[in-house]
């Protein structure tokens, strides 16, 4: 029983170090490569946690080399666009111009119900508003509704908005961010000082953040 508890504890290691190693996508974004090595992976992780008689190492060894068998795959499709569309295949338009393609619906297995629901999900509820619906190679569709559809933005009154950059934690849960201090070219006393305006000490805080403005949000912790 305990040996089957440390095989468990051994493989989940070198599962999850793989799928790291194999980079950050969620799962409706794989790619058919990255998707068909990931249900292999979970296969072959499954046999030596369950029979205890197979080597710890016939299950470890498949699954590294699943993962040379990924990254050789990956360099090949930055490497060579024809490789690219080989694994990963081209983006489909199903929709062009406003009209549905049905050549390209047949080919692609899509049905029109499956269609306006994928659409649903880009918050579109009238076919008659989209300009472009393009399959994406991962499964994903992106929806381009027609100019008199779409949201406004700034641009289209001329306007031009401040720059806003990007926020950074500077607590989290009362830890101080040195890493992110330093990118600001900011220091704990800088930081105290800043917090202090609150009330409270950064180790007090729940969360402390800055954006690109130069505005805080501040929370403390209520449970210290």
């Amino acid at each position: 029983m305990l040996v089957l508890f440390i095989r468990s504890i051994l493989i989940y290691i070198v599962v999850l170090i793989v799928m790291r190693l194999m980079g950050k996508r969620e799962i409706g974004q794989l790619q058919p490569f990255e998707l068909v090595i990931s249900i292999m992976i979970a296969d072959l992780a499954v046999t030596p946690i369950s029979n205890s008689g197979i080597p710890i190492t016939n299950g470890i060894m498949p699954i590294l080399g699943l993962l040379v068998m990924n990254l050789l795959i990956s360099i090949g499709n930055m490497k060579s666009l024809k490789i690219r569309q080989l694994i990963s295949g081209k983006p489909s338009i199903l929709i062009y111009r406003g009209k549905i393609d049905e050549k390209v619906m047949r080919k692609e297995r899509f049905t029109i119900n499956e269609l306006q629901e994928r659409l649903r999900d880009k918050n579109v509820m009238n076919l008659g508003d989209v300009e472009y619906a393009i399959l994406e190679t991962g499964g994903q569709i992106n929806v381009i509704q027609k100019p008199n559809k779409r949201g406004t933005i700034p641009e289209d009154f001329n306007m031009e908005p401040d720059y806003e950059g990007i926020s950074y934690d500077l607590v989290v849960d009362g830890i101080i961010m040195y890493d992110n201090l330093s990118i600001l070219g900011k220091d704990y006393k800088w930081l105290k000082t800043q917090v202090k305006k609150f009330g409270y000490k950064p180790e007090e805080a729940l969360i402390v953040t800055i954006d690109g403005k130069g505005q805080f949000f501040c929370q403390k912790k209520e449970i210290s």
